[in-house]
């Protein structure tokens, strides 16, 4: 699921599989978060997000996160 950052302390971190708000991935604008759980039942703190999107399968969030907010594009004149 996709939200917004301002709701980040909303979310128990015990009802999703990542482990704290500092260790989530953030899109490259660091406005948008995304969580995800096992099981088809969103989790309680997910489902009363107010800015949520999603949810996604493991394919569609590989897609989305492949994408130009997610992932800052390598300039081959300065590699890392």
């Amino acid at each position: 699921m996709i939200f917004n950052v301002s709701e980040i302390d909303n979310v128990d971190f015990e009802q999703v599989l990542e482990t704290s708000k500092e260790t989530v991935r953030k899109s490259v604008d660091e406005t948008k978060t995304f969580v995800k759980w096992e099981g088809v039942t969103v989790p309680p703190t997910v489902a009363s997000l107010t800015t949520k999107v999603g949810p996604y399968t493991h394919s569609e969030i590989l897609t989305i996160l492949d994408t130009s907010e997610w992932t800052n594009p390598i300039d081959p004149t300065n590699p890392v």
